[in-house]
């Protein structure tokens, strides 16, 4: 397995290490409850240097990437972040991703780890403006830094007033700003719906920030915690809420497909999804029993035949109930609020209430 530059930090901290995407990674060190607490209510922090960053440059860019992307890409400025996918033929999501607009002719694309070969040779087979495509995933580290003090803390940290940044922006800083950081990008960005910041760094420098961090009060989490609180914040995960057969618009994110814009990859089959009706449609549900519905259960009709499935679920450690999303048919029997869905749980079912994510507050 591949490992980051954080590794020994994670060793040293006694982290409990599992494979994820092809690299060993935390799962969690105090335990997920904890971390996924100290979230919500101070700061924490998480290695998520396996993400991918792929760097678009040169005068066609903007032009490959509005073709590649269901986003508008043309309504990015220097310093700003876009979120998207981008679809195959049949409309499905190849990935889910952020763009970042360094300067009118350099993007940052960030992609999912356990995606980047097959994403990066999905970019290059479509490349037909000729823009530089540079995977850079080896040399980054990426770590993030969320919760309420997320932000003063790294401004006294770094000196530089990450206040300054509004949501879904970023600032390229220089050598002095991040402790042993020649550059790197400060981003106000996150996957946990808290205020927070992602620190994208040379891979040299990240063990010096990391112990800095430490050393100002941020509380290790693994990725355990990076569930929970992505879950309870209503986000999708790609490979379970988002798949290379599942739309955008089935999981709720037509707000990332721009329609009006210029063709893109997947455009015809997302307006044929959208003139036909959405065949099914992701919902959030809170479960009635002290039972999980975990990923890949049954969502069952009257009848006990399989509709549809769980794509996550867990605990919610805030509302101390169990919570999750499921892709289920377009019908208010399934997506109205307040309906009852029946789940498959082993040998027996369970009741879920369906209701509109995000499951608490969110404060990005």
């Amino acid at each position: 397995m591949k490992q980051t530059a954080l590794h020994q930090a994670h060793l040293d901290a006694g982290a409990r290490m599992v494979p994820f995407a092809g690299y060993d990674m935390p799962v969690q060190y105090a335990g997920i409850v904890e971390e996924h607490m100290a979230v919500r209510t101070a700061v924490g922090m998480f290695d998520v240097s396996h993400m991918g960053e792929v760097f678009v440059e040169g005068p066609h860019a903007e032009a490959f990437l509005q073709a590649l992307i269901t986003n508008d890409v043309s309504k990015l400025e220097d310093g700003k972040v876009l979120y998207s996918v981008m679809c195959n033929a049949e409309g499905g999501v190849v990935d889910d991703l952020l763009v970042y607009r360094v300067t009118a002719e350099q993007f940052l694309v960030v992609i999912n780890a356990a995606n980047i070969e097959k994403d990066v040779a999905w970019m290059h087979a479509r490349n037909d403006v000729g823009a530089t495509l540079r995977d850079e995933s080896e040399a980054w580290s990426l770590i993030a830094v969320q919760g309420p003090t997320a932000l003063d803390t790294v401004s006294t940290l770094s000196g530089f007033d990450c206040h300054a940044l509004s949501y879904y922006t970023f600032a390229e800083v220089g050598a002095g700003v991040l402790p042993n950081a020649e550059r790197g990008y400060i981003a106000r960005t996150g996957y946990t719906g808290e205020q927070g910041l992602e620190l994208y760094v040379p891979n040299a420098a990240a063990p010096a920030i990391w112990e800095a961090l430490l050393a100002a009060g941020v509380v290790p989490c693994g990725l355990g915690a990076r569930d929970t609180l992505r879950l309870e914040a209503g986000m999708s995960l790609y490979g379970q809420d988002l798949s290379d057969t599942i739309s955008p618009l089935e999981a709720n994110l037509g707000w990332v497909v721009k329609m009006k814009k210029d063709d893109f990859f997947g455009k015809a089959a997302l307006e044929t999804q959208k003139a036909n009706g959405l065949p099914r449609k992701l919902v959030g549900f809170v479960v009635e029993d002290r039972l999980v519905a975990r990923p890949g259960y049954p969502v069952l009709d009257a009848h006990g035949e399989t509709v549809g499935t769980v794509t996550s679920g867990g605990p919610s450690p805030i509302r101390k109930e169990n919570i999750g999303l499921a892709l289920v048919p377009n019908d208010p029997t399934f997506t109205e609020i307040g309906a009852e869905l029946t789940i498959g749980v082993r040998a027996k079912t369970i009741t879920g209430r369906v209701v509109k994510p995000p499951f608490v507050e969110t404060r990005r």
